[in-house]
């Protein structure tokens, strides 16, 4: 069967039309914000949105299969009109090759993507077995076999237990032109990146034009690898970033150097460990290299998992603006209960980043009440 994107995204079908779908969502995240200003909404591509994308291998009589397992069942996909064109070529001719090789085929559970907008695709084997030199060969052959039939910077990795061989690259370039400038991103196959390409560019867009008019400095929490901190960096003094995945911050630096960033510092810690920091509640050795009183932070800028701020919302509310951009809105809103007994709701926006699912990505700006 087609893939109908319940399994990829985890929400509703193709039956409805995108536009209709997306303004039953609209609709529901204005009930749930009533009272809020009217949200400014951005429009994801009906099809061929998506750069990410993990699938489960199943193997019946020689032939395998792309696989969505839900709590059930399992289904079986044959083609996902959601994936970058790049991983939409790709995804039959690779399935063939690795049914011809024994070696590239047995125990073989997960096939996970990554592309760009560039025409590079990053696709990483996974198996229950070790790789040795004669699946090192096997693999070599395969990428030459693609090279052939599809149009596309291809690179691999191979991962078992303990194990990770990369031929190739172990990223894929991607870059974003906004206000008169591109930026440069390498986006890693272990590091979080945002799935929909073109839903990123709009939110980064949207918080650049939230800080035309920025002054002092900026903090920055879950920075990742740079994704928001790069554009928004020309628009303030300097920048704290904090984040503490390893695999991010090698990212956010090499990302820093591409783009010829001087007025970024980065910081391991969590964001309650930036809030004791901060309260100087204990010193941190992470912080020994960052002269923290010489910040005078105006903007506090949150992109936070589906838990939301928690904790941290309290701690933001010191900061004069706050940009925040949410991937779950229940918890925004829970948020927006504390935020908004010191600050004002001055910009909000919505961005649908997965279509044909419930999920609704959101931004809001906020400023400190008078």
């Amino acid at each position: 069967m087609d893939c109908s994107l319940r399994g990829i995204c985890g929400g509703c079908s193709l039956q409805m039309p995108y536009q209709q779908q997306l303004a039953n969502k609209v609709q529901h995240f204005r009930e749930l914000f009533f009272g809020l200003p009217k949200p400014s909404v951005f429009a994801s591509p009906p099809l061929a949105f998506r750069a990410r994308a993990e699938f489960r291998i199943v193997s019946e009589k020689g032939r395998l299969s792309y696989c969505l397992c839900g709590k059930d069942k399992k289904i079986k996909i044959e083609s996902c009109p959601i994936l970058l064109q790049p991983l939409q070529q790709l995804f039959a001719p690779l399935l063939a090759l690795l049914e011809q090789s024994e070696i590239l085929a047995h125990k073989l559970f997960g096939i996970e993507f990554l592309a760009s907008t560039h025409n590079e695709v990053l696709m990483t084997l996974l198996y229950h077995k070790k790789l040795d030199d004669s699946w090192l060969a096997c693999a070599q052959n395969l990428l030459f076999a693609l090279s052939r039939k599809v149009d596309s910077a291809i690179s691999l990795i191979g991962r078992a237990r303990g194990q990770k061989v990369v031929l190739g690259a172990c990223f894929v370039h991607e870059s974003f032109a906004l206000a008169a400038r591109r930026y440069h991103y390498r986006h890693y196959e272990s590091a979080f990146t945002q799935p929909n390409p073109y839903m990123n560019a709009q939110m980064l867009e949207w918080a650049c034009m939230q800080s035309v008019d920025s002054s002092g400095d900026l903090l920055e929490l879950y920075c990742g690898l740079g994704n928001f901190t790069i554009p928004l960096s020309r628009y303030f003094e300097k920048v704290l970033a904090t984040e503490i995945s390893k695999v991010s911050l090698q990212a956010l630096n090499e990302n820093l150097a591409l783009n010829g960033v001087e007025n970024v510092q980065i910081a391991r810690l969590s964001a309650l460990e930036m809030r004791d920091a901060l309260d100087n509640v204990r010193p941190f050795r992470r912080l020994a290299h960052v002269d923290l009183p010489s910040y005078r932070f105006k903007t506090l800028f949150v992109d936070p998992p589906r838990a939301g701020l928690g904790d941290c919302a309290a701690f933001a509310q010191r900061f004069s603006r706050i940009l925040y951009v949410s991937c779950n809105p229940l918890t925004l809103r829970k948020d927006l209960e504390t935020l908004t007994q010191t600050h004002h709701v001055q910009a909000l926006a919505v961005f649908d980043q997965f279509p044909y699912t419930t999920h609704l990505e959101s931004a809001v700006l906020l400023s400190k009440c008078a």
